[in-house]
């Protein structure tokens, strides 16, 4: 998957959340996040992306 679009479509679903524009961690973080994105679409290749990005941003939210 490509890291920049994953960036991306992780910068989105923040500011849906009332977050601006930057993502409100580290790039330590975001690989933690986008190693997760990719495993589970890995063992689900016909899962929405968007669906698992949206999951991703809630339960670090949510932590």
């Amino acid at each position: 998957m490509d890291k920049k679009l994953i960036r991306k479509m992780v910068q989105k679903c923040f500011v849906q959340y009332r977050h601006d524009e930057s993502l409100p961690f580290g790039e330590m973080e975001f690989e933690e996040i986008y190693e997760k994105l990719v495993k589970l679409k890995n063992e689900d290749p016909e899962a929405d992306l968007h669906e698992i990005i949206n999951d991703a941003v809630y339960e670090f939210l949510a932590t």
